[in-house]
């Protein structure tokens, strides 16, 4: 199988090439020429197989570049009880009727991020060998928040590479931003900006098509790639949850084998909602994929209307890991229901000129076959949350809760009772000023007496990974303007 590009269907990878790349050289991201197919059958099988296992068998139909040796190696090495604090990788939750929390947070960063960023670099590393390539991989990282941290956990002193972060500067939580500012290894780098997530966004795709900055990079025998879901090696991991999700439910009797159920995501860079959507393409019986959006609800409004307009106000929420209003992988998503480069280059030529653009009628009929959407703000986020609590004694984190008030808004005016997987994206201990705000009113002023009354409140054990932190020093404190990335880049990637 070979991957092409969104801009450019003329341009074709191997899954290893396009791994290695990140994103295209036209700046399109890469795309499977074709959706393998699931059967029942094989969703059955995957019962008695191990989450390695099942990781193994979905890869073996999108890699198909790699050997059978090679994909077990990286699935074997990423996804074990030593970096997650599950054997079984991904937890679910019976929230009420018909209704399943698919814990995505049990790794090393307590944030969903780890399902995909603790096996690409495996794949990442084992590319680079099947490609022949032989210079330092210089990774650059845009994060809303989680995407950041993971990252850095996953390729900290990894041979080969350097990993360079930049967040927004008062966009991310209080324990997101200790995450990485305290973060070890010799190659890693991690840098505030001095705007919004899509500024270090547009920053860092900037860089990447920049052909002065690649030349000087390659004079010193290095090579950009990426570790956002810009990436085809960070979304692919993404689509095996949702299949793994659905055989545990029909192994345990939720679910019949072939029942179609609802999946619904919070999501802002439309990555892990763009995974469901290839899970139900590959053959996932899905009905409806709902996409939960926060104050910041430009899919909101274009999964709606068919027109999206970045051109409004930016609020900084509650949920910031979704606190965007350029949404990457939308790009993969018009491409797959068009199959056209050129409107594609239209369409987000026209983003980038005038900030918005308007799909097709038949786009808009297929968007409202598949999807589902809706919004909500802080404070229906934090009434959630309260609710939640009260009723079942179970503690949501900021961004989940924004899909549980979406999904029940959904069901409330459809009526649709279709037993439903609703992603869990992170740990509530990543947000708890705003989670006990929600539960208890107040918080404490301290990030960690925070961590002591949350665990006091919800009964939850503290993750080790961030109980570690009350103590580590922070190393990194620099923040730069958009326009000062690549200086910044072309300076420090001499230095790690």
């Amino acid at each position: 199988m070979y991957y092409k590009s969104t801009r450019d269907s003329s341009l074709k990878k191997t899954s290893a090439e396009a791994i290695v790349a990140g994103i295209s050289i036209d700046g399109g991201l890469f795309v499977p020429e074709e959706i393998p197919s699931l059967s029942l059958d094989e969703i059955k099988a995957m019962s008695d197989m191990t989450y390695p296992e099942r990781a193994a068998f979905v890869f073996s139909k999108f890699l198909t570049d790699f050997t059978d040796a090679e994909i077990r190696y990286c699935t074997e090495s990423a996804y074990n009880d030593k970096a997650f604090d599950h054997a079984s990788i991904t937890e679910i939750s019976h929230l009420f009727d018909g209704t399943y929390v698919l814990e995505l947070w049990h790794g090393p960063t307590c944030a969903f991020k780890d399902m995909a960023l603790q096996i690409l670099p495996y794949l990442l590393t084992t590319s680079l060998k099947k490609t022949g390539i032989d210079k330092k991989v210089v990774i650059l990282v845009a994060t809303s928040g989680d995407t950041g941290k993971a990252a850095l956990e996953g390729f900290a002193d990894v041979e080969g590479t350097s990993i360079m972060v930049f967040y927004p500067e008062d966009g991310v939580s209080a324990m997101q931003k200790k995450q990485m500012t305290t973060q070890d290894g010799k190659n890693v780098c991690v840098c505030a900006v001095k705007g919004n997530f899509d500024d270090c966004q547009n920053g860092v795709k900037a860089i990447f098509t920049d052909d002065d900055v690649k030349a000087q990079l390659a004079a010193k025998g290095k090579v950009f790639s990426s570790a956002n879901s810009i990436n085809w090696g960070r979304l692919a991991p993404q689509i095996i949850y949702y299949i793994s999700a659905y055989a545990d439910l029909a192994a345990n009797g939720d679910i019949a084998l072939g029942e179609k159920v609802n999946i619904t995501v919070p999501t802002g860079n439309f990555g892990n909602i763009l995974a469901a959507y290839y899970a139900k393409r590959m053959g996932l019986p899905v009905n409806k994929l709902i996409c939960a959006s926060n104050a910041n609800n430009v899919l909101t409004d274009f999964l709606t209307t068919g027109v999206y307009d970045r051109n409004r106000h930016f609020y900084t929420t509650v949920s910031p890991s979704m606190d965007i209003l350029i949404s990457s992988n939308l790009e993969r998503l018009l491409y797959i229901m068009t199959g056209s480069d050129e409107l594609i280059r239209d369409w987000f030529g026209k983003l980038s000129s005038e900030g918005r653009y308007e799909v097709t009628d038949d786009v808009k009929a297929q968007l409202r076959e598949e999807f589902a959407a809706g919004c909500c703000d802080d404070d229906a986020t934090k009434a959630t949350i309260s609710e939640i609590y009260g009723k079942y004694s179970y503690t949501l984190d900021t961004h989940t809760a924004v899909a549980v008030r979406v999904y029940e808004d959904y069901r409330k005016a459809t009526g649709d009772t279709t037993k439903t997987i609703i992603a869990s994206t992170a740990s509530p201990y990543k947000f708890g000023t705003a989670v006990l705000e929600a539960i208890c009113g107040s918080a404490p002023a301290d990030e960690f007496d925070k961590v002591d009354k949350l665990h006091e409140v919800s009964g939850y054990d503290v993750p080790a990974s961030l109980e570690a932190l009350r103590t580590k020093e922070i190393r990194f404190t620099g923040s730069v303007d958009r326009d000062a990335m690549k200086a910044f880049v072309l300076t420090e990637a001499d230095k790690i």
